[in-house]
């Protein structure tokens, strides 16, 4: 369960954690989240992700939400049966805690812009 998230932060579990985050279907929270292109989310950014074979990823784009897909993603998570939801980390967040109990969701937290 994520309690709250401000900018650069987020708390999960009790736990506070200062860099961008992969939270697994299984509970499990990667830290040190890195893009190879920042504010342009790519396949490759998600690949661990994918393979825990989430039903749904739930992408936290930025406190003002700048964090954009890479053309053709949506379509290609979509073919693969995974539902793609981006949304401003704050709304993200609420959605994520919304979904997570009745659906295999996994998620990454973009804390900054």
């Amino acid at each position: 369960m994520i309690e709250k998230s401000a900018f650069g932060s987020i708390q999960i579990d009790g736990k506070l954690y200062t860099t961008d985050i992969v939270i697994y279907p299984d509970g499990r929270v990667s830290e040190n989240w890195w893009r190879r292109h920042g504010h342009r989310l790519s396949l490759e950014d998600i690949e661990n992700l994918i393979l825990a074979k989430p039903d749904v990823i739930v992408i936290g784009t930025g406190v003002y939400g700048r964090m954009l897909p890479a053309p053709g993603l949506e379509k290609t998570l979509s073919d693969r049966g995974i539902e793609l939801v981006l949304a401003p980390t704050g709304d993200a967040m609420s959605l994520f805690n919304r979904l997570q109990p009745s659906r295999k969701t996994g998620a990454g937290f973009h804390l900054t812009c």
